[in-house]
């Protein structure tokens, strides 16, 4: 039976309103990790140890990102579900990972509560666990945890500011109230 080494990681960055955006890709162009800023070892350091055990992907290299950074490039330029058709990889238990897997179905738009995401993902109740998917997200814009928001509108916390926060949920607002 042969065995095949698993992809490498590439890394690859766009400048956007809301400041330099980076992601992480393996060759297939699915997304490991991304955000606002232009450290991609800061977002190799949040892909699960279990996603980055082989020795080749410590050593990425840089990259056009291909079809993620041009989904971001469509995101900018007003295609706000260009993220959700790139594919994603993260792990987690069961939980989190259903919890990613319902936060890439909130639509842009107004943003949701973290009990409507407990919800979504299949245990109301689990409202920390639903803070702690958007926490614990290493993959944003394509699992939009910018979509999630405290009871009575508090933005709660985002890795990358409460700025860029408040600008993606505006952007996502507007756009939908057109």
């Amino acid at each position: 039976m042969t065995t095949f080494p698993p992809p490498e990681f590439t890394w690859a960055g766009v400048d956007t309103p809301d400041g330099r955006f980076t992601v992480i890709v393996d060759d297939d162009g699915v997304v490991y990790a991304s955000g606002w800023t232009d450290d991609p070892a800061y977002l190799h350091n949040l892909i699960a140890p279990s996603l980055r055990e082989d020795p080749r992907r410590d050593a990425m290299r840089h990259g056009d990102g291909g079809d993620a950074i041009a989904a971001v490039e469509s995101y900018y330029a007003g295609d706000l579900d260009a993220p959700s058709r790139i594919r994603v990889r993260q792990t987690s238990g069961p939980f989190l990972t259903a919890a990613w897997s319902a936060l890439r179905r909130v639509p842009p738009g107004p943003p949701v509560t973290y009990s409507r995401l407990a919800e979504l993902a299949g245990n109301p109740a689990a409202v920390r666990g639903a803070a702690s998917c958007c926490a614990r997200n290493a993959a944003a814009l394509f699992v939009p945890c910018h979509r999630v928001v405290r009871i009575g509108g508090a933005l709660g916390g985002f890795r990358y500011g409460l700025q860029v926060k408040r600008s993606l949920i505006d952007r996502e607002t507007s756009a939908k109230a057109a």
